[in-house]
């Protein structure tokens, strides 16, 4: 199996590591959702990878390149984020927002190609917004405009994806929707997308693999019913009452 993402005794945190440094290697075309307890580095982890915070110590690499060694330029047509602060302007439209994705590819003054307003178009199409396309995002719904965000990540054309919890404030359908929509883009289009979720049971019923981040343990990936069957999610969360039926794949909290 060929990595698309490895790490190489990465270490993430402020001054201080939040869990041991690791290796993992994580291909492409796959969905993999980032699990574990609140303040555990979920975020701290997608932001390094995504090149916004420097490493305390190893490296990432993306296709063998030294994520941190990229430039800019080179950076944004490698990876493309979906923060959870997402911000655009207020009057702008949802064709306008997915137009931004191929900035990393224009020439300097930002002209779009014939090129680049296909991919803006299959983009809109991709994430189910084609419809909305001349809608301004302030009139969009919080689903219809956390689409909007995932289809200018697509339009980047980037082969890793990463996404800081996507489903956060969406009803149950939407969170559904989104993730659906997630691994779609990663089979169809060969990339790797990692995404941070609170939503266990949909990460489990969902996603081709599981990355859990566990306290005073490096990370484990792996497929969610190894996860499941392994009590690997009960030991990422321990403490907080979350049990697993290894029987039906399900969980509850117990108090």
């Amino acid at each position: 199996m060929n990595a698309l993402l490895r790490t190489e005794q990465l270490a993430i945190g402020y001054q201080v590591p939040l869990i041991p440094a690791f290796d993992l290697a994580l291909p492409a075309g796959q969905l993999v959702a980032l699990l574990g307890v609140n303040g555990i580095g979920k975020s701290t982890l997608l932001r390094t990878l995504a090149g916004l915070q420097r490493p305390l110590q190893g490296r990432a690499l993306i296709n063998d390149a030294d994520l941190h060694r990229l430039s800019a330029a080179e950076r944004a047509r490698t990876v493309s984020v979906v923060l959870t602060e997402r911000t655009a302007p207020p009057l702008m439209d949802v064709r306008s927002l997915v137009a931004l994705g191929r900035q990393p590819w224009t020439d300097r003054f930002g002209a779009l190609t014939a090129s680049d307003r296909a991919h803006v178009e299959q983009a809109l199409e991709q994430a189910g917004v084609q419809h909305l396309a001349g809608r301004a995002l302030d009139a969009c719904s919080d689903g219809e405009r956390q689409k909007a965000f995932i289809a200018r990540a697509i339009a980047q054309d980037t082969p890793l994806l990463l996404l800081d919890e996507p489903t956060a404030y969406l009803d149950l359908p939407n969170r559904s929707a989104i993730v659906r929509l997630l691994r779609s883009i990663a089979r169809e289009s060969r990339r790797l997308v990692l995404f941070s979720t609170h939503d266990i049971q949909l990460a489990v019923d969902l996603c081709d693999a599981l990355l859990l981040l566990r306290p005073g343990m490096p990370p484990w990936s792996g497929s969610p019913a190894d996860a499941v069957n392994g009590g690997l999610l009960e030991e990422a969360f321990t403490g907080s009452g979350l049990h697993f039926d290894r029987s039906t794949g399900t969980h509850r909290y117990m108090h």
